[in-house]
């Protein structure tokens, strides 16, 4: 008898269906696994024979061959482990077929026969519920995450043992329920409250926050712009339930993490980074910063000094919010839904326009260091924002920071973000995600708004792209100028609107 266990194979952001077959055969006792496994799957043989044995459970004497089907599907990971060690005690006899029916197991196993947590069990999980099945069966480490993933039951499993007593109904394993987690409390984040002055910059980071704006802060060192990015995602509204699990199910696949990620993400990699980390790929193709990012911010410090290859391959993922990988076996695509805040100096040495401290760079350095970024890179960014340094003394007066703006703001940018639902009838399209044609029919532009637009376009020679951005900028102001009043989708962007709009793109370094 040929016995069959099904798990899932994690390919990209999505799961194939696997089935673990194993046949018992005369001859000498030996065990091999078939069906384009790689290393960690071939391992697996001398781990599920000590996790049987160590379980008080008989391994065969005999020859085994397991296939893993499909067997054109590359099989990566160690989750193959259990459902391995199931079709095994199927074969022999010691599980009947039926008992494995109508569920999937994935579960990395230790010598003792313990279950250790694997990546990538949300994508497993869906995968599962998608094919029509009703149970899964992970390790108990990955159960929460697993619990993320409705109208499919979720089994924790402790190790091989107790799962064996489960299926032929000697003990009985409970389904997991998911429950509030008790988490310590996190160090407080940097809140706009935090900063001293800058309330430009302040105004910035909401209009940012609102409408998901990707933003650039330049100006000299000390200014503030670091703390400012950090500030940004204090902005932000938690994640929903649908966030959190689209999120963890990223986190999860490229094994970061084990439990449910509730905070934004903020990534912030180092200059030195390679375009392969900051995008995404390798032999596993796996995500890169850009898509660990997803629904959070990406925080890029010191722009000019990441690598250039790196930069332009931003361009895309920007516009798109999604990364494609290609590679021999297929194309896999990640989503990459974020925010880029990032900050530069104006020069090499940081100082050019600084009223305190004189440049030491020739122009010629200054013109080369902005040359670092591409006019079609900058022209992704919907804000781009000089910031002057604060002077010491308001540094040191205690009147210097106002406690109450971020619970207004934060205030003032929920609103605008409810008024944006209501006009998109949507909870993930904000004004900077807005195509062009999306533009035209949802967005209204007084005549006064539009002349001036028509004008500062032909001044300051807009590309059709920073056209558009001044336009969904615009409207972010909009959304934010009215937020005492009631909320109204057909809020008409005025001159005033327009104006402010364009001061953001009047900033830009090149």
């Amino acid at each position: 008898m040929i016995a069959r266990v099904t798990t899932v194979a994690l390919v990209g952001y999505d799961g194939a269906l696997v089935e673990v077959e194993t046949d018992l055969k005369q001859g000498l006792p030996a065990m091999h696994i078939v069906g384009m496994g790689n290393k960690a799957v071939e391992e697996a043989r001398e781990r599920v024979r000590s996790a049987i044995t160590n379980s008080l459970l008989d391994f065969p004497a005999r020859k085994l061959i397991v296939n893993l089907a499909p067997a054109e599907l590359p099989k990566d990971g160690a989750h193959y482990d259990l459902p391995i060690a199931l079709s095994i005690l199927i074969a022999s006899g010691q599980l009947r077929q039926k008992e494995v029916k109508g569920a999937v197991f994935a579960g990395e196993l230790s010598l003792s026969g313990e279950l250790r947590p694997i990546r990538g069990v949300i994508t497993i999980t869906e995968a599962a519920k998608k094919a029509g099945f009703t149970e899964v069966y992970v390790p108990i480490g990955n159960a929460a995450q697993a619990g993320l993933v409705e109208a499919i039951t979720v089994i924790g499993v402790t190790s091989l043992k107790e799962l064996f007593l489960h299926l032929k109904k000697e003990a009985t394993i409970s389904p997991f329920v998911p429950s509030p987690e008790i988490a310590p409390s996190p160090p407080p984040p940097i809140t706009i409250d935090d900063v001293h002055g800058q309330a430009q910059a302040k105004r910035a980071l909401q209009i940012a926050a609102a409408g998901r704006h990707n933003i650039l802060l330049t100006g000299p060192p000390g200014a503030g712009k670091t703390m400012l990015a950090r500030a940004l995602v204090s902005l932000l509204p938690p994640l929903s339930e649908s966030e959190q699990l689209a999120v963890t199910r990223l986190y999860s696949i490229a094994g970061e993490r084990e439990h449910v990620i509730k905070d934004r993400p903020f990534r912030s990699p180092h200059h030195t980074t390679s375009p392969i980390a900051l995008i995404g790929g390798g032999a596993k193709a796996m995500p890169g910063e850009i898509s660990l990012a997803h629904l959070g911010v990406l925080f890029l410090d010191e722009l000019p000094e990441y690598p250039r290859s790196a930069l332009e391959a931003l361009r895309q993922p920007l516009e798109d919010r999604t990364i494609s990988i290609a590679r021999a076996h297929g194309r896999i695509t990640y989503p990459a839904d974020f925010m880029l805040v990032a900050t530069m100096n104006p020069c090499p040495c940081g100082y050019y326009g600084d009223p305190d401290k004189e440049c030491t760079c020739s122009s010629v350095q200054i013109l080369a260091y902005q040359k670092r970024l591409s006019g079609p890179l900058l022209d992704r960014i919907d804000l781009i924002l000089n910031v002057s340094k604060v002077s010491h003394e308001s540094l040191l007066s205690s009147k210097a920071l106002n406690k109450k703006q971020q619970s207004k703001v934060f205030e003032y940018i929920m609103s605008a973000q409810e008024v944006q639902k209501m006009r998109y009838n949507s909870s993930h399209i904000y004004n900077a995600s807005l195509s062009s044609a999306a533009i035209k029919k949802h967005l209204t532009l007084s005549p006064a708004a539009r002349k001036l637009l028509l004008s500062a376009s032909a001044k300051l020679d807009l590309t059709a792209r920073s056209y558009f951005k001044v336009i969904k900028v615009a409207q972010t102001i909009a959304d934010l100028a009215d937020t005492d009043s009631e909320a109204s989708v057909d809020r008409m962007i005025l001159p005033a609107h327009i104006a402010e709009a364009l001061q953001y793109r009047i900033g830009s370094p090149s």
